[in-house]
């Protein structure tokens, strides 16, 4: 879904590297070479880029449009709850 924020190790912010890791992806980067360029050099936090998957473009066409989904209850037609004695 959406990559962490920190490493789970180390507690070293990557978050904000995934999107620079893509794009030297693009630039014909192999994976390794990559996160040398962002400078990764411990084992936990590559971990953390290699193993992200990203599925939020993937789910977007399962979702539900919230707004006007449900259909409106008016107090009319909500029970009233009984009370105790």
């Amino acid at each position: 879904m959406i990559i962490p924020v920190r490493c789970y190790s180390c507690g070293k912010v990557v978050g904000n590297l995934y999107e620079q890791y893509l794009l030297l992806l693009d630039e014909d980067y192999t994976e390794a070479e990559a996160l040398e360029a962002l400078r990764l050099e411990r084992y936990c936090c590559r971990r953390m880029i290699l193993s992200h998957i990203d599925l939020a473009d993937d789910l977007v066409p399962y979702s539900v449009p919230v707004v006007g989904s449900m259909p409106a209850i008016h107090a009319a037609q909500t029970p009233t709850p009984a009370r105790r004695r």
